[in-house]
């Protein structure tokens, strides 16, 4: 087990970088009413018992202004789980087998385990799920969450047009459960070195509006109903605007914090989730932090995560490559080495 840089990041911390800015201050205020205005969380009760910081939970985003938090989460917005980093594992119902995978290799399957990962990296991690209409799929889940208690359950409907979505309400329900430093979107089709990842985020930084991750130039102009972008183009250069590649990301807490006090449909939505991100984080006007080591096409010591860019937007057939990278050496078992790519 590495040592527990989380904790000595935080125990090393000057106390004064943790105050928060009068901006935040207003920002935190916002975010208090409107939680307590439309969410309330109801963890899952499955065959085993639930530890007292329940690990799958169901987020469902109210629309009636007289919907109030309930259940044994209610004082959730008071006492939000404190790690260094939340990463929420992206995934679907046609994604079973991907689940098994990542639970036999970087993602723990039990208690113990993930709770120990959490312990040595400063990271917590749970599958993001959003909903369906298809009952069978849905007592499916059911039971894998009762077996495995390691999901955060969204009320949005789970299709890949609805991506944007999901991810605006996976952040929401993240900051709402946890009070991270960062906040990290991935996909369940990357191969992911925990221990790694805590390094990157526990990097000291100077900004603190800041958007980690493998950084491309794609077209602004992906969809007929972007014209409303055509005044940047001048200013970018090209039809072109700097964002990370979408199978893993990360936020940090202050632009998060700014994502989670406005109304779901404040924001432009665009067809790929990726470019709608890049697209806020441009218009927030964020710190963009690149790093290839969150690209890799391979393992070595010092990839965060591997997959097979470009041919693939994840791992090319993730649950057979999945357990070959896990065999090899120089996936799990590799020292890590500081990478100075920034």
């Amino acid at each position: 087990m590495m040592p527990n840089k989380y904790s000595s990041k935080f125990h090393g911390h000057n106390v004064a970088s943790f105050s928060l800015s009068r901006r935040s201050l207003i920002l935190s205020a916002l975010f208090l009413c409107i939680i307590a205005a439309f969410i309330f969380f109801r963890p899952f009760q499955g065959n085993r018992c639930l530890n007292s910081n329940p690990r799958s939970v169901k987020v469902v985003w109210e629309h009636s202004a007289a919907a109030a938090v309930t259940g044994s989460h209610d004082q959730v917005s008071n006492h939000r789980h404190k790690v260094m980093g939340f990463v929420g594992i992206q995934t679907g119902f046609g994604s079973v087998g991907r689940r098994q995978s990542l639970r036999n290799t970087w993602f723990p399957s039990d208690h113990q385990s993930l709770q120990r990962l959490e312990e040595a990296t400063g990271l917590a991690f749970r599958f993001v799920i959003g909903k369906t209409s298809e009952q069978s799929k849905m007592s499916a889940l059911k039971k894998e969450v009762a077996e495995y208690d390691d999901f955060i359950l969204l009320d949005i409907q789970e299709e890949y047009s609805k991506l944007p979505y999901k991810t605006l309400a996976f952040f929401k329900a993240a900051y709402a459960l946890f009070d991270a430093e960062f906040y990290v979107k991935a996909d369940d089709d990357i191969y992911l070195r925990p221990d790694r990842l805590s390094l990157l985020l526990a990097k000291e930084r100077s900004h603190t509006q800041t958007y980690i991750g493998c950084m491309k130039k794609g077209p602004v102009f992906t969809d007929p109903k972007l014209k409303w972008y055509e005044p940047l183009s001048h200013l970018l250069g090209k039809e072109y605007f700097l964002h990370a590649y979408g199978p893993i990301y990360a936020l940090s807490a202050d632009v998060v914090s700014s994502l989670v006090v406005l109304r779901n449909d404040s924001f432009r939505m665009f067809s790929n989730e990726d470019v709608t991100i890049g697209a806020w984080m441009l218009a927030m006007n964020v710190k963009h932090e690149n790093n290839l080591e969150l690209c890799a096409s391979d393992c070595t010591a010092t990839s965060i995560a591997v997959w097979d860019i470009p041919k693939c937007s994840g791992l090319c057939n993730p649950e057979k490559k999945m357990l070959e990278l896990h065999q090899k050496e120089s996936c799990s078992q590799s020292p890590t080495l500081e990478s100075d790519d920034d």
